[in-house]
C-alpha cells in the first residue's frame, strides 16, 4: 500500500532524523537519489546538459548538490538562481566547486531551451499558490523546450497537502520524492502535473496511523476481495438488490446488473421498470415488480441508476437497514436527512457534478479541490463518499482513515454507463461483507482496471468494461 503525509508530519519526521544524523546528511541522501534518477532520464550523463532551476528553499540545496554529482560525471550543468542572496549556501558551494555554472538571468530561458534535462527545486512542499512571474517563465519555457524536466519533491506551484494548482505550475516528466508520498502526488489535478513518481527512501520513521491518504495496491485488493468457502451458497455468499433504470433509461439497470453479477456476491436482485431488459440479458438475474421491500432478502442494495424521478423507490431503499450504495439520480432523489439517519452503512458514488450540486458549489470547485470536496460532503451526509474521477477518492465521515485514492483508470471510462457499471460492482462487494470504505475502494480499483484491459488505448463501451472485470479480478488474485 502506497501512503502519502502531510507536509507537517514529514518535516517533524525531518526534524526527528537530522536530530540523529551529521549536519547535511539527510539533504545529502536526497540529492544522492535525485542525481541517480537524473542519471537514469538522461541517455548517458557525459557530455549532457542540465539546468537546475534553484529557489531559496531546501528543494534548490538537493537540486545543488545533485547537479555537483552530475557535474562530476561530466554533465555540463548550469544554475539558474532565483532568489540569489538565498540559496543554500553549503549546496551552492559544492555545485561551484564541481564545475557548476551560475547563470545569468538574461541567458536562462535560452539555455533552458537547449538543456537535455531541467531540475526543478524552486518551490518546496511548503510552497502555496502558483508560481511568481519569473519562475512562471520559466516553467513555460521548460515545457517547450525538449529537455526533460525533474520535479524535486514535488512540482513547484502545486499544493502539497490538497493536490489544488492555483496558478501556473511545473509540468514534470518525473518528480523524485523524499521519504513518503505528498498527498499532491496522488490527487488530480496535481498529480497531472508529476508525471512518473519514484519515492526515494531516505530513512524517515513517519507514524503508521498519521497518513493523510492511501492507495491500494494488487496485493491489498486481493486480501479484499470476498472468496467463497466449501460451504458457501449463494446467498451465504450475499445477495445484492438493484433498484435502478427505468422506462427512459432501461440500459442503466442492464448495466448496473452487469456490474453486480460481476462483484463478489452469490445472487442479484433487480427491481425497477426495465425487469424485461435485464432478464433477457441476464436470466440469472431474480426479477421483482414489487418494490424493494418485498423483493425478498438483500444483503445490500445499489440505487439510482437511471432511476428518473422514482424518488419513492429511492426513498424505500434509504429506509432500508442494510448497506446501501446511493448513485445518480438517486443522488438527487435522496433526502439527506434520511441518508445521515441510517444505522447501516451507507456508500454515496457521486462524479463532480453530482458531488457540486450536493455541496451547492460549482463543478470546477470540485475538480479543482478533490479532497475538499469529498471530506466536506462525507460530513455533510454522515456517509461514505466515492468521488469518481481520474482519481477516485473515497472518504469516511469523521476523518479519522486516511483518505483512500485510486488512479488504476483510463480516460477512456468516461463512456456512457461506466458509473453503473461501478455501482453494481460495488453494491455486490457490499452485499459479500466488505465495508463501505472497502467496497468502494475495491470497486473502484477493479473498475479501473477493467477499463484499461478492455479498452487497450482505443475506445471502449460500458458493458466491455462490465465484461472485463472478472479478467481485472484474476489479475489482482495472479499478483
Amino acid at each position: 500500500m502506497r501512503t502519502a503525509y502531510r507536509v507537517e508530519t514529514v518535516r517533524a519526521a525531518e526534524r526527528q532524523l537530522m536530530a540523529r544524523l551529521p549536519e547535511g546528511a539527510l539533504m545529502q541522501r536526497a540529492a544522492a537519489g535525485l542525481a541517480a534518477a537524473c542519471a537514469e532520464l538522461l541517455d548517458r550523463v557525459y557530455g549532457s546538459r542540465v539546468v537546475l532551476l534553484v529557489g531559496s528553499g531546501d528543494n534548490g540545496g538537493d537540486a545543488l548538490y545533485a547537479g555537483a554529482r552530475l557535474a562530476r560525471r561530466g554533465a555540463g550543468v548550469a544554475a539558474v538562481l532565483l532568489a540569489p542572496g538565498r540559496a543554500h549556501p553549503a549546496g551552492l558551494a559544492a555545485f561551484r566547486r564541481a564545475g557548476g555554472a551560475v547563470l545569468e538571468r538574461d541567458r536562462a530561458e535560452d539555455a533552458v531551451a537547449r538543456a537535455d534535462l531541467v531540475v526543478d527545486g524552486i518551490v518546496g512542499i511548503g510552497g502555496k499558490g502558483g508560481l511568481r512571474p519569473e519562475a512562471a517563465a520559466l516553467a513555460r519555457a521548460a515545457a517547450a523546450s525538449r529537455a526533460a524536466v525533474v520535479a524535486v519533491d514535488l512540482p513547484s506551484g502545486v499544493e502539497a497537502d490538497t493536490g489544488e494548482v492555483r496558478g501556473e505550475a511545473v509540468r514534470a516528466d518525473l518528480t523524485v520524492t523524499f521519504g513518503t508520498h505528498k498527498p499532491g502526488l496522488l490527487i488530480d489535478p496535481a498529480r497531472e502535473y508529476a508525471g512518473s513518481v519514484r519515492l526515494v527512501d531516505i530513512g524517515l520513521d513517519l507514524p503508521p496511523d498519521g497518513a493523510e491518504l492511501e492507495a491500494l495496491q494488487h496485493a491489498d485488493v486481493a486480501r479484499l476481495l470476498p472468496t467463497p468457502a466449501a460451504e458457501s451458497d449463494k446467498y451465504r455468499r450475499g445477495v445484492v438488490g438493484v433498484a435502478a433504470g427505468s422506462d427512459r433509461y432501461p440500459g442503466a439497470a442492464v448495466l448496473a446488473v452487469a456490474g453486480a453479477l460481476r462483484g463478489g456476491a452469490g445472487a442479484v436482485r433487480y427491481v425497477g421498470a426495465a425487469g424485461d431488459a435485464v432478464i433477457a440479458r441476464y436470466p440469472e438475474t431474480l426479477v421483482s415488480d414489487t418494490g424493494p421491500a418485498k423483493a425478498g432478502r438483500v444483503q445490500a442494495w445499489a440505487v439510482g441508476p437511471g432511476a428518473g424521478e422514482d424518488a419513492a423507490t429511492v426513498a424505500e431503499v434509504v429506509a432500508a437497514e442494510v448497506p446501501v450504495l446511493i448513485d445518480a439520480d438517486g443522488l438527487r432523489l435522496a433526502d439527506r436527512d434520511a441518508v445521515r439517519a441510517r444505522t447501516a452503512p451507507t456508500l454515496l458514488t457521486p462524479h463532480a457534478g453530482e458531488a457540486a450540486a450536493l455541496l451547492g458549489v460549482s463543478r470546477a470547485e470540485v475538480e479543482a479541490g478533490r479532497l475538499t470536496a469529498v471530506r466536506e460532503l462525507a460530513e455533510a451526509y454522515g456517509a461514505t463518499v466515492l468521488l469518481k474521477g481520474s482519481t477516485t477518492l473515497v472518504a469516511d465521515p469523521g476523518g479519522a482513515a486516511p483518505v483512500r485514492v485510486n488512479a488504476t483508470g483510463t480516460p477512456w471510462l468516461a463512456t456512457a454507463g461506466s458509473g453503473d457499471v461501478l455501482s453494481g460492482v460495488a453494491g455486490s462487494l457490499l452485499a459479500a461483507g466488505l465495508s463501505a470504505r472497502d467496497a468502494g475502494s475495491v470497486a473502484a480499483y477493479l473498475h479501473g482496471l477493467a477499463g484499461r484491459l478492455a479498452a487497450r488505448g482505443a475506445p471502449v463501451r460500458a458493458h466491455q468494461v462490465a465484461e472485463a472485470v472478472s479478467m481485472a479480478w484474476r489479475d489482482v488474485v495472479r499478483g
